[in-house]
This record gives structure tokens, sequence and C-alpha cells, in this order.
């Protein structure tokens, strides 16, 4: 080993927005446990790419001792992200079966579709507002990339902690739409891209609504849907609606129909 230079993250400010993974060009990068980190030190060129493109400042460069930077091993790894991405997108639709009901099966994962009272009527517990969820479950991580719910849909991505903010979000946004809600923060940003790419690949999505907050770290939801949606090779309008804090709507660039398709979750 020899002394170079080499990124240094810093783990108290990075708020694990993934903001600086796709500007990565050697896929040194990656979000593990909500925070960037340093694949290996062979894949980091020192340059500095990805300095820029963090609202947190958490990145420099240093010099320090580090393993010399392997160009022919940064090769090898891009080559296996490309192909692992290749095989996921030209795998054949899968076929949904019916499941029997089993107590091995956990409820929160089985998939079911139901249509909301209309707006207006009363609830058991005569409430005025009714919800607007229409398919279970929402969660990113449990949803099946081929339920039935997704033919044909309009797609509502949302930010876990937008529908706590955004206080009539039943009736602005979710009636008539599916739902799926994530954090970017918390879980693994690159399998919420790899598992969105599968969704628009293998489904007739009409259009894809998303909601996040304005923090820095929602924005890599957004870039996630983006590169998904991009990698199916299809043109889907996206339509992107930032929440703040306290529950307004912020300005935010307008509707546009991602076209070309470009490499998912690492540039060149």
């Amino acid at each position: 080993m020899a002394t170079r230079k080499i990124v240094k993250i810093d783990e108290e400010k990075c708020n694990g927005c993934s903001l600086c993974i796709p500007n990565c060009a050697e896929g040194a990068l990656r979000i593990i446990d909500g925070k960037a980190r340093l694949v290996s030190e062979k894949f980091c060129d020192g340059l500095g790419a990805c300095l820029g493109n963090c609202p947190q400042d958490a990145i420099t460069v240093i010099e320090r001792e580090a393993e010399d930077f392997d160009e022919k091993a940064v090769e090898v790894h891009l080559q296996g992200k490309h192909e692992a991405d290749s095989v996921l997108a030209s795998q054949p639709k899968p076929q949904p079966q019916p499941q029997p009901v089993s107590f091995t099966v956990c409820p929160s994962t089985m998939a079911m579709q139901f249509k909301p009272p209309e707006s207006g009527v009363e609830s058991p517990r005569e409430r005025t507002e009714v919800s607007g969820l229409g398919n279970w479950p929402v969660q990113l991580k449990l949803v099946p990339v081929n339920a039935p719910y997704f033919q044909e849909a309009d797609l509502l991505i949302a930010a876990d902690c937008v529908p706590f903010a955004y206080p009539t979000l039943h009736r602005d946004f979710l009636r008539g739409k599916t739902l799926v809600v994530g954090c970017p923060k918390l879980d693994d940003i690159e399998y919420y891209g790899g598992k969105l790419r599968e969704i628009f690949a293998n489904n007739s999505i009409k259009s894809v609504t998303i909601l996040f907050m304005e923090v820095p770290c929602c924005f890599g939801l957004v870039k996630a849907t983006e590169d998904a949606i991009a990698a199916s090779g299809k043109e889907i309008p996206l339509k992107k609606v930032k929440i703040g804090i306290r529950g307004d709507i912020r300005p935010e660039e307008q509707d546009r129909i991602q076209k070309a398709p470009r490499v998912f979750l690492h540039s060149h």
C-alpha cells in the first residue's frame, strides 16, 4: 500500500440520501445501514467526482495509506453489476399463481386488492373521511412485483413520512391509485431501485406519482424511481410532488416522461 488520495465519508454528517452513488463512475460507493460507505479502496480513484453531489458535505478527499486504485478490478466490478441488472431485466414476466390460504404465510405479505368505499359514504365509525387505499401490502419491501394490482395501474410512490405530514393524502392523491411506500434513509435504496425497475418492466404501469419530503434524504427515492423507469426501457409519465415538513406542497419541477434508458445506479 502507498499513500494516495481517497474519499473519506463522515458518518455523522451522512444522512443516506444516496445522491453520491450515481456520480461515482467506478461504483465504489454504496448505501449500507443507512450510510454511504466505500465498497473497496481499490475501486476509488480519489478524484472526488462524488463530492459536489453531497448536500451534507459529508465526503472529502484525504491522503492516507490505501490499496492502489485497480482499474481492471473496477471493470470487473462494474461488469458484474451490469450483468446482474441485465439478468433481472431480461427475466420473463412470472405468471401469478393462486395461492392457497396457509397459516405458514405471513398475512402482511399476501397481495390483496379491494375497492375503497365511495367518497362521502359513512364508515362503520361514522367518519366523514374514508380510506382511499385499494391494495395490500404497501411496503415496497413486501409487495410482490407481479401483484395483479400493478396491471394498468396509476402508481403512487410515497416516502414513509409523507402521510404524517400531509393531512389529506387519501383525498388528494391516493384514491384510484396503487400505493407503495418506503424510506430511502433507513432502507437499502439500491434494493428499492431494483424492485421498482422490475415492477415497471413486468407490468403495464400507466403513470407514476412520487410524494417525497423536502428533507435531503428523500431525494434518494426520487432518483431511484427515475433510474428505474429509465432502466425499464418504458416511457412512463412521472409526476413529482415535494411535501414540506409542515404539510404544504413545495415547488418542484413539472411532470416529465422518462425516455432514454441509462445505466442503473452508476454512471460512466
